[in-house]
């Protein structure tokens, strides 16, 4: 039923309706599983519908024929014409998407209770992706020839929005999976987006699990917390890591690939009919079988390892895996029929050798026959090739083996003078050897493989009674794979990838439920390992200071900070360390970016247009716990449009609790700080030496105009002398005028600010931690900091109207002489 390696195995279904809505049922055939989702699309792009097809990656997708598109918007079907041409598309017709067999499909398929799942309540409203769900499995049972068997899938339902989401669009600015220009880089610099750089995992479900947890990552405190208790275990146990490390590999790395052959019942089809197919399902069915008993015997060494733990996560494997009885039940049923030395093997030949003979002898008469046929044919080969050493005096002779041809002959070029005997045929040269066959060889290939097949056939007709009695606990061998691909990422893949750097350079995130972001000495994950010397920075942002106007000549670090910060967001909501010295953050619902240019011809939008869409999408998309990293808004279209367009989109977003980092070099936005008090103005620090600019990629606090640093980068570049000159003058006058202004309004608003940041600071109290007395030092550090500040007049905020003045003295904001916490001297 799965596909090979990594390749994609979902099969989903995919509908919508004329009010926006579309349901989704995506099939993993690989985990069995089925994933249910329900949507309003909030944007004629369908946004939301990409983001989850780019998490799935599907290989078929099936839609309806017909359009039922809303006003305005392409249609599901033409969506996936437009933009997944390399997923199957499968037309089904509507009559097929019925949402009432949907429902009856979903209850009588989940492994858990349907009440659970929310299916008796809400299946009259999410009756779209139900619909799906009737198509999806409809197709899977026709196409694949079998008949999923009850209560053996895991089902989830609107799994999609427990998690952190991200737009399609922001995973590839992000580079959390692929590279921006990975083309450019080639395959010796995988190393330079997020995944490929974790990726360490030994198992194929782990990975598939790193990749999941990267597109959606966690927004439950508590989960996290339990990975981050996890790690903190590991790295303070080495005997657990490396104990861990070493058991994990005692398992097969397809052990997820099992449950599919238990999930799944064949249709009862005569072996005239299917052939050699049925003889291949046979072999599959047999290797599973073997890979589950060399995965449960493995389970007695995770037992050991595990025994004395003490973090919840760890603990709960133990007492779901190790103590249950039911592992060492299957594990009896099939140490009764399969040989006790028979093990996963991964050579060709003695994979083949060990299915034949898996079943103990004795139990089936032709069995024992075709397992003599088998053993003779094999004998008969190997002695063909010690004949032809002989006589053709090839010492060096090798019979490699292969599931695709068999046996065949290699013989080193350098053994060979002239030509190779005539009886030598399919003479192929593979490097420094000739690879051929006989006459002879290949009768015998055609005897070994027909007796291979008879044994794979009545190993399957020996293995019904097993196969059916493990069918009955598929849910223990579910939980079983979910268990070992978490603790391959976590051991594997975070664990590892901490451990390899030096000591403190990653560190715990803290969660706080609606403190700030708070990020100190942070860097960015993929390009600290590149470079060595890699410059970190800060970040604070809270409900009082939610907005960061990053500023900086080209090439100053301003795109790797806003990546950075998202970057150690995904990490810490993996529940992963990140690359910084403190961290504390409040979980992010959904991060928005808006970075980089580029017309896209295939849709006929400019570079400013592709800009606005992508900014529309955000705008009509954001909520609270958002997190919005936006570079260069507005600067594709005229100098005053743009400026207007960026200024607008900064006050909408201020008017929001949702955190945002706006780099921009149109320094007049600078002007928002002076009028709102939650605005941050930074800067990254460049020095001026003989008309060159010295990058220090510093991040620095307030606004710093760096002169004509275009016009410097424009001379560099080769523009002639005299139209920088008249440049200069021009340039020179506009600022001038502008500094005169910005003078003003910051001596205008002096006052207000400096009684909004003590506001600021005091809203970050509540989330401390600190005892009593320190407390108290922090407020009269803050007080005496505050009187001590040039040009801050108490008095201007005192009297009851001010809305800042205190009861006991009348002068300085009541709060300051409140024990509610401690301050957060990050960016202070």
């Amino acid at each position: 039923m799965e596909e090979e390696g990594e390749k994609s195995s979902f099969v989903i279904g995919l509908i919508e309706n004329r009010a926006k809505e579309v349901g989704v049922a995506a099939f993993d055939l690989r985990s069995a599983s089925l994933h249910l989702s329900q949507y309003i699309e909030t944007s004629s792009s369908y946004q939301n519908t990409k983001t989850l097809l780019q998490f799935y990656d599907p290989m078929v997708i099936i839609v309806p024929p017909n359009k039922l598109a809303a006003d305005g918007m392409v249609g599901v079907s033409e969506l996936v014409d437009r933009y997944y041409t390399s997923a199957r598309k499968v037309e089904m017709a509507r009559g097929c998407f019925d949402d009432t067999k949907g429902a009856m499909l979903a209850k009588s398929l989940a492994a858990k209770e349907p009440s659970a799942l929310g299916l008796d309540t809400y299946s009259k409203q999410y009756y779209l992706c139900l619909a799906a769900v009737s198509a999806t499995i409809k197709w899977t049972e026709a196409e694949k020839g079998v008949v999923v068997t009850n209560h053996s899938l895991l089902v989830t339902f609107n799994g999609s929005f427990d998690h952190m989401s991200i737009d399609a669009t922001s995973v590839q600015n992000l580079e959390i999976i692929e590279p921006l220009h990975a083309a450019l880089w080639g395959t010796s610099n995988k190393k330079r987006s997020l995944f490929h750089m974790l990726k360490t995992t030994k198992t194929i479900g782990g990975t598939r699990l790193l990749r999941a947890n990267l597109l959606q990552p966690l927004k439950d405190i508590e989960t996290i917390n339990a990975r981050l208790d996890c790690l903190d275990e590991l790295m303070n146990n080495e005997e657990l890591f490396f104990g861990l490390s070493q058991v994990l590999r005692k398992f097969p790395k397809e052990t997820d690939r099992v449950l599919c052959h238990f999930c799944f019942k064949p249709r009862k089809v005569t072996n005239e009919v299917l052939g050699v197919a049925n003889a291949r399902k046979s072999q599959v069915l047999i290797a599973s079988i073997i890979l589950l008993k060399t995965a449960l015997e493995a389970l007695p060494l995770l037992s050991k390892v595990l025994k004395d733990v003490k973090c919840s996560l760890l603990c709960n494997i133990y007492k779901s895996i190790c103590e249950n009885e039911k592992y060492a039940a299957i594990r009896k049923r099939i140490e009764d029929v399969i040989e006790p030395d028979v093990l996963h093997a991964r050579v060709p030949f003695v994979a083949r050798t060990q299915q034949c003979f898996a079943v103990k002898a004795g139990i089936d008469g032709l069995l024992d026959a075709a397992r003599r046929s088998f053993c003779d044919t094999s004998e008969a080969i190997h002695n063909l090739a010690n004949k032809y050493r002989e006589e053709f005096k090839l010492q060096n002779l090798k019979m490699p083996f292969n599931n695709r041809q068999g046996f065949y002959f290699s013989i080193p070029q350098k053994d060979i003078s002239g030509r190779l005997p005539s009886k030598f045929i399919q003479v192929l040269k593979h490097g420094k050897n000739f690879h051929c066959s006989t006459l002879e060889l290949a009768s015998l290939n055609v005897r070994n493989k027909s007796a291979a097949e008879e044994c794979y056939m009545r190993t399957e007709l020996c293995l019904e009674g097993l196969i059916d009695a493990i069918r009955e606990d598929v849910s223990v061998l579910t939980l079983l794979a979910e268990v070992l691909c978490i603790l391959d990422m976590i051991v594997n893949s975070f664990a590892h990838v901490i451990s390899t750097k030096p000591v403190d350079r990653y560190t715990r995130p803290e969660f706080t439920e609606n403190g700030p972001m708070a990020i100190d000495a942070g860097r960015h994950p993929i390009l600290e390992s590149l470079h060595h010397e890699f410059i970190p920075n800060n970040i604070f942002l809270s409900e009082a200071s939610n907005m960061a106007i990053v500023m900086g000549p080209n090439m100053s670090g301003k795109s790797t900070y806003l990546q950075q910060v998202c970057l150690i967001v995904i990490l810490a909501q993996i529940g992963c360390y990140v690359p910084a010295r403190f961290s504390s953050l409040r979980v992010v619902d959904r991060i928005f970016t808006r970075i980089g240019t580029g017309d896209n011809l295939e849709s006929n939008s400019s570079t400013f247009m592709t800009e606005m869409k992508e900014t529309a999408f955000l705008m009509q998309n954001v909520c609270p716990r958002s997190l919005i990293v936006m570079d260069e808004l507005g600067r594709a279209t005229s100098s005053a449009d743009g400026f207007a367009i960026a200024w607008s989109c900064c006050e909408y977003l201020l008017s929001l609790k949702a955190y945002t980092i706006f780099a921009t070099h149109m320094e007049n936005l600078a002007e928002l700080a002076s009028m709102y008090p939650n605005v941050k103005i930074l800067h990254f620090e460049v020095d001026v030496n003989n008309n060159r600019l010295d990058f220090k990629f510093n991040l620095k606090d307030g606004p710093r105009h760096v002169p004509h640093y275009g016009l410097l980068l424009a001379g560099v570049a080769g523009l002639p002398s005299t139209v920088i000159d008249t440049a200069r003058g021009i340039t020179a006058r506009i600022a001038e005028k502008e500094v005169r202004r910005m003078k003003i309004n910051c001596v205008q608003y002096e006052s207000i600010q400096m009684a909004y940041r003590v506001a600021q600071r005091l809203i970050c109290l509540k989330y401390s931690n600190q005892d009593e007395d320190g407390i108290r030092r922090a407020m009269q550090n803050l007080k005496e900091g505050f009187i001590e500040v040039p040009g801050f007049d108490p008095s201007s905020h005192s009297g009851s109207n001010s809305g800042f003045s205190c009861r006991c003295c009348g002068t300085l904001p009541a709060c300051l002489h409140m024990g509610m916490g401690t301050i957060w001297l990050i960016g202070s």
